[in-house]
């Protein structure tokens, strides 16, 4: 089956994702995404992570595509126009990559070039009624696409359920749906009540929800991504726990383990983001259950 078909089944959903490397040299990325292989039905190739310039996602997804894996084209509208995006979207129809994430994306004050002019032309939602609409063969002014072949899409969002307040994600949930969306992969999760409450407020929206989880590296991290990450709270007893292991390896994957036994009954899948330990992603999917 198809990433697509997958999600329309009902299947229990596993992502995980990689990012480019600052350069041309891809035998890194590559190596990691030979880890997880055929044991996640997606990987995801980050679009520029944190504004920091990089190879680009669309090339890696390529790559990935070629060596027989089922990527997912994360796209932001942080640095590409109207023209551009839709451009983007027919090059990775035409490369056989059907799978894409659209997000916002982070300013790029936050990244390695903080003078670069961010563009945010378009923003999410209206990206993916921009995508939907060049699979019914019309481009975002109704021009009619050329050829007989159409670009089909599965087409992704992402949502932060530790936002306060929620309503607002719930809110734009419902646009995403509507604009086609037919999945959401969170933002990292780590509070399981706080998840909870996000699903029992978003149940009536009927769509396939992937849990977030970003692998703990260390104290400091979860300290910084309680400071900076909006929506994001690592609880003290998670950060203690790191502290006091005498292993930080086997402590990251404890914990991100015990979070996927939690999250796995309650929602439609796990998408795990590594942030440069895909080597553990492995470890964590037997800890897991997966």
């Amino acid at each position: 089956m198809t990433f697509k078909e997958k999600i329309h089944s009902g299947k229990f959903m596993l992502t995980s994702e990689i990012g480019p490397p600052k350069g041309i040299d891809v035998r890194q990325a590559l190596e990691d995404a030979e880890f997880i292989r055929g044991r996640v039905d997606g990987i995801n190739v980050t679009d520029l992570q944190s504004s920091v310039m990089r190879l680009g996602s669309l090339a890696v997804c390529s790559l990935l595509k070629q060596k027989g894996f089922e990527p997912v084209f994360q796209m932001t509208c942080r640095d590409r126009n109207r023209l551009a995006l839709q451009s983007d979207l027919l090059s990775a129809a035409a490369l056989g990559i059907e799978n894409i994430l659209i997000l916002t994306g982070d300013h790029t004050t936050l990244g390695d070039h903080p003078e670069a002019k961010p563009v945010f032309d378009l923003d999410s939602v209206q990206l993916l009624q921009v995508a939907k609409k060049l699979q019914q063969g019309f481009d975002m002014k109704n021009n009619k696409l050329q050829g007989d072949s159409l670009p089909q899409f599965c087409l992704g969002a992402v949502v932060n359920p530790g936002a306060d307040p929620l309503e607002p994600q719930i809110m734009k949930m419902e646009k995403k749906i509507q604009a086609g969306a037919e999945f959401f992969q969170t933002q990292a999760v780590y509070d399981i009540k706080v998840f909870e409450n996000f699903l029992n407020k978003t149940k009536h929206l009927k769509t396939t929800i992937l849990g977030g989880i970003v692998l703990l590296k260390s104290a400091g991290m979860a300290k910084y991504m309680n400071k900076n990450v909006a929506g994001v709270f690592v609880p003290d007893n998670l950060i203690k726990e790191i502290e006091e292991a005498r292993d930080k390896v086997a402590g990251c994957v404890e914990i991100a383990a015990r979070l996927i036994k939690q999250l796995k009954p309650m929602c439609n899948g796990i998408h795990i983001m590594p942030i440069g330990w895909d080597k553990v992603v492995p470890q964590v999917l037997d800890a897991g259950g997966l």
